[in-house]
């Protein structure tokens, strides 16, 4: 398993690993973003198995040990595996995440106690980057989920929205939803809830210009558009259910 790494925005990373045994023949991408600042941040830490790959592929931008925040959209082992790795790696990083997280499981799962975040409290990563943390419980699953939303390049971390199977290209301006959709049919991964879609269109009133995907290629162009249809989908789910 080999991790390339592309920036896909200023000072935006995306650290990418296929497994093509994952839901073949298309397989399976997993996927992390570094934002460089003064301050860096790692949203996604991959499986510890992957570790060291997505190590060395960091190490080709920036000096791992620098690390400041350790970030994922919820506790699963491809979001966060390898968190304790990474703080072993990074003396001065800190596990970010909402409260709810932390209270659950991240106050005991990491070696060094986390910082809870509020919904849309900010971190000044430096350099003109900030990130403002998003609760988004249940979406799209896990009570403790989140999302983290880069202000000046408007990206948001989607965490497992938008999942789709292959190994695309990097960056795309097509469509996401029709794929996303069809590994939702496979994989049925989603916590239908009365408050899905009101969730994601909260996202989609951000106007995010970038749509970072942890199992996908990255999307520039209408990500409101694309986040709204989104939304419909699970709407129809849940009307179905």
């Amino acid at each position: 398993m080999e991790t390339r790494i592309d920036e896909i925005g200023p000072g935006i990373y995306r650290l990418s690993t296929y497994v093509a045994d994952i839901a073949p023949p298309a397989g399976f991408t997993f996927n992390q973003f570094l934002l460089l600042g003064d301050e860096p941040l790692l949203f996604h830490t991959g499986l510890r198995r992957m570790f060291p790959g997505i190590h060395a592929a960091m190490a080709r931008v920036m000096d791992p040990a620098r690390l400041r925040w350790i970030t994922f959209g919820h506790v699963e082992a491809d979001e966060c595996g390898a968190m304790n790795e990474w703080l072993r790696v990074a003396p001065q990083a800190q596990v970010a995440h909402g409260r709810t997280g932390c209270f659950v499981s991240l106050n005991d799962l990491a070696d060094r106690a986390p910082r809870p975040l509020a919904d849309g409290e900010t971190i000044d990563l430096g350099n003109g980057k900030r990130v403002s943390y998003l609760d988004t419980p249940h979406v799209p699953h896990g009570w403790e989920a989140g999302l983290f939303f880069e202000e000046s390049s408007g990206t948001l971390l989607c965490g497992d929205l938008f999942t789709q199977l292959g190994n695309g290209s990097t960056l795309t301006d097509g469509d996401i939803v029709g794929p996303a959709i069809a590994a939702e049919d496979m994989f049925r991964s989603s916590s239908l809830n009365p408050n899905m879609g009101a969730t994601i269109r909260r996202l989609a009133d951000l106007q995010p210009q970038r749509l970072a995907l942890m199992h996908g290629p990255s999307f520039e162009g209408d990500a409101a558009a694309a986040l709204m249809a989104l939304a419909a989908d699970y709407d129809q789910r849940l009307k179905a259910a």
